[in-house]
């Protein structure tokens, strides 16, 4: 890493620790994530018959094993892979929906903006957790139906926001300016409005990927997501939810430690993420 990057990071750190804290934590599960195959001490599926429900610390077992005899630790790790799998994949439907939606309401007014709006409080009108357990027991349990429904169902937050942004800055100067200077109507919108515009969204991002991981471990918890064997988080805590009261504690308490620190890293770096963009920071360059 170079001087010059290394003192950027530094100075975002010092800025925004909320955001570096954040930032730290998703760097750490993206470890995981990317190296799971090496870092997990055995395959996340592999059941050991004869060593079911052991406590942590027996054996190889680091975190013991759950009610198949297969390794807490390992699926604990592999599950940052389905984390990831559904946040990414998720945020980035969110965007690249509600963004251009919330650009051509915002630019374009009139009954193009309130036919949108309608739209998107139809789909904001329910409670999403009922919404998308819906749409997912009828579409199927898949990973990809689970991805495509909390993508779709979160993008209006990202048009509502980018909507309202263009709003205050379509007669703005330097817009009205590059329409006078004969700028056609999308250049206006991708090189002048845009930038200025998806700020509040990409601030916005980390927060709903939170959210995706939330609901997915949601929907898998209460048997409509992913489904065991596969190492998702959310499927293992209702595992572990079985033999919670037998005293099998572990089996629920880490991929459940691991979803908050997931969520919380997100959130954080979400956070931090909004103040660093504010303009009224960086205008005085706190």
């Amino acid at each position: 890493m170079s001087t010059t990057t290394l003192d950027r990071v530094i100075g975002t750190a010092r800025r925004s620790p909320t955001f570096a804290v954040g930032f730290g934590i998703i760097l750490v599960f993206a470890f995981l994530a990317a190296f799971a195959d090496i870092l997990a001490p055995l395959p996340p599926t592999l059941s050991h018959p004869y060593d079911t429900l052991k406590p942590p610390g027996t054996g190889a077992f680091l975190l013991g094993t759950d009610g198949n005899g297969m390794d807490v630790l390992s699926r604990v790790i592999h599950g940052a892979r389905y984390a990831f799998g559904i946040a990414l994949p998720a945020g980035a439907i969110m965007a690249v929906v509600g963004i251009p939606l919330g650009l051509i309401a915002g630019w374009r007014g009139g009954w193009v903006d309130e036919v949108l709006l309608r739209v998107l409080d139809v789909l904001r009108a329910f409670p999403t957790i009922i919404l998308a357990l819906a749409i997912v027991a009828a579409t199927g349990q898949g990973f990809l139906n689970v991805i495509l429904v909390v993508g779709f169902l979160d993008s209006p937050i990202f048009a509502r926001i980018v909507r309202a942004e263009v709003l205050a800055l379509r007669n703005a100067t330097f817009v009205r300016a590059a329409v006078a200077a004969g700028n056609p109507e999308w250049r206006v919108l991708l090189v002048h409005i845009l930038p200025n515009a998806i700020l509040g969204a990409t601030a916005q991002l980390p927060l709903r990927m939170a959210w995706a991981v939330r609901i997915s471990a949601t929907l898998a918890f209460i048997g409509i997501g992913v489904q065991a064997p596969a190492p998702e988080w959310g499927a293992m805590i209702r595992q572990g939810a079985e033999y919670v009261i037998s005293g099998e504690w572990w089996v629920a308490l880490f991929p459940g430690l691991a979803l908050i620190a997931m969520v919380l890293g997100l959130n954080l770096a979400g956070d931090g993420l909004s103040d660093l963009l504010d303009p009224k920071r960086r205008a005085t360059g706190k």
